[in-house]
């Protein structure tokens, strides 16, 4: 009996395998489309659906509760800790810790419930209809679905998120909720949560230390700092609910060691739609002085209510159509290789936009954990050719700057082992410079890294014929290689 239990979860694993191979992505030229609720794949579709605009980026996890199962996970660009490696030994030179892209504090949360029920869509009586897309031609997420909840009231629900190129410290929501059978009485909940983790932590630590929980008025803050690298943050938001032109005024505010919420309620007639939007987003002391963080939140959400969210929405749109421009890859005939170019086209800008040459290019970009969020060699080997065709010789330079700003860490990584005279080990994973990779044979054995970083400074100078890279910054680096 045990061995057919073995074979019948084995065939489980495998049909849920193939659902999650992406074959229930609807073929699309410019979007990624799910129509249909599957709590399989809820967490395989958070990770299809993510956001980012270069500087943060999270999963496409619901706004409203969930009780499902769920991978929670929003990410700012180069904020990091060192997680000590889990190994029951070492050799000379093996690295310390494995740099972890952090999970960051939630801003997106909106906990809504209707005459005292909680929305969740894993515990409704019914989901009648559930459709999400990801725009990719102008950048936006945009999720619907139609449930009746346990307690017999049905909902019908719309929601539209992007996360800001022309602010890109800022995130924004509209969530659109009509009660489609009877009155009733309508909570929402918008919050933010610090009270998060790693679900790769190795030892379990504590990655953020949380100092301050505010508000005034509409708006509301979460200060924080990562533990080691000690990178200050401040997670913020504001929210206005509005019934038709009525405004609501918030009426509560809660704040916990690790949470702050506000309340805002309110009686609901059948048929009546009730708009929440939501801005939110992160400042850091990698831009601000940390004492400023919540001045630079504030000014960062007075850009965002100037201007608005229908206007935002429609500079999001210009602001892809000129990546787009530049970019687009058409191939007739196939549709799905089509989509399939243009998502790779898309996650790539979302993870790097060039403008900012202290931070590079994650393996898995904003989707989740694997990989750390660190800086591998793909970079210099497979990106940095797509980036000087699409973005031009500024965001190449950068790209290649970034190992330059390095040179005195491979230095140190090749003293590890032994080696002197200004000999270079670039790394093959790293966050800082420092190699941080938990494998010895890929830490000590593949050092073909050294000769990707080579290569591409040679391959900028054929591509762009700008010689002056190598006698200002190119040279030393490529010393530094030649010696080791």
């Amino acid at each position: 009996m045990n061995v057919i239990r073995q074979i019948i979860k084995f065939v489980n694993q495998l049909s849920n395998y193939n659902k999650m191979n992406q074959e229930y992505i609807r073929p699309d030229g410019w979007s990624i489309i799910e129509e249909g609720f599957d709590a399989e794949l809820v967490k395989s579709s958070e990770s299809l659906f993510s956001l980012g605009n270069g500087v943060m980026g999270q999963r496409a996890n619901f706004e409203e509760q969930y009780s499902g199962d769920t991978f929670q996970g929003s990410y700012i660009a180069g904020v990091y800790y060192p997680d000590k490696t889990r190994v029951g030994w070492w050799k000379n030179g093996y690295p310390e810790y494995f740099a972890k892209v952090l999970n960051a504090p939630n801003w997106i949360g909106i906990d809504i419930s209707i005459d005292g029920e909680p929305l969740d869509l894993h515990s409704c009586k019914e989901i009648k209809s559930f459709r999400r897309e990801l725009n990719m031609k102008e950048g936006r997420y945009e999720r619907s679905f139609q449930a009746v909840m346990p307690n017999g009231i049905e909902v019908k629900v719309n929601i539209t998120r992007f996360l800001s190129l022309s602010i890109d410290e800022i995130g924004a929501i509209r969530y659109e909720l009509e009660v489609m059978n009877r009155d009733v009485k309508v909570e929402f909940r918008p919050y933010l949560d610090s009270g998060i983790k790693n679900q790769d932590s190795n030892w379990d630590d504590k990655f953020w230390n949380t100092t301050n929980i505010s508000s005034k008025g509409n708006r509301a803050f979460i200060e924080a700092h990562t533990m080691k690298t000690n990178f200050a943050t401040c997670t913020f938001m504001q929210a206005e609910v509005k019934v038709g032109q009525e405004l609501w005024s918030l009426q509560k505010t809660e704040e916990a060691e690790v949470k702050v919420v506000h309340l805002y309620s309110g009686s609901v007639a059948k048929g009546q739609k009730i708009t929440l939007t939501k801005f939110g987003g992160y400042t850091t002391s990698r831009y601000h002085e940390p004492e400023a963080l919540i001045t630079a939140a504030n000014n960062a959400m007075d850009k965002a209510t100037k201007l608005g969210f229908n206007t935002l929405l429609e500079q999001q749109a210009k602001a892809w159509g000129e990546i787009w421009n530049m970019s687009d890859i058409t191939i007739e005939g196939d549709i799905k290789a089509q989509q399939g170019i243009r998502f790779n086209i898309f996650q790539l800008n979302q993870t790097y936009l060039g403008q900012d040459s202290r931070l590079n290019i994650g393996p898995k970009g904003f989707t989740g954990e694997k990989y750390g969020g660190s800086t591998y060699w793909d970079t210099e080997a497979y990106c940095l050719p797509f980036y000087m065709a699409t973005k031009g010789q500024k965001v190449a330079w950068s790209l290649l700057e970034y190992r330059y700003h390095h040179l005195e860490k491979a230095i140190e990584n090749a003293q590890k082992l032994g080696f002197t005279n200004g000999a270079a080990l670039y790394p093959m994973v790293t966050m800082n410079g420092e190699e941080c990779h938990n494998e010895w044979e890929i830490t000590f054995e593949e050092i073909h890294r050294n000769g990707a970083i080579a290569f591409a400074i040679y391959n900028y100078y054929r591509f762009t014929g700008d010689y002056s890279y190598i006698p200002e910054k190119g040279l030393e680096v490529l010393i530094g290689i030649a010696r080791f």
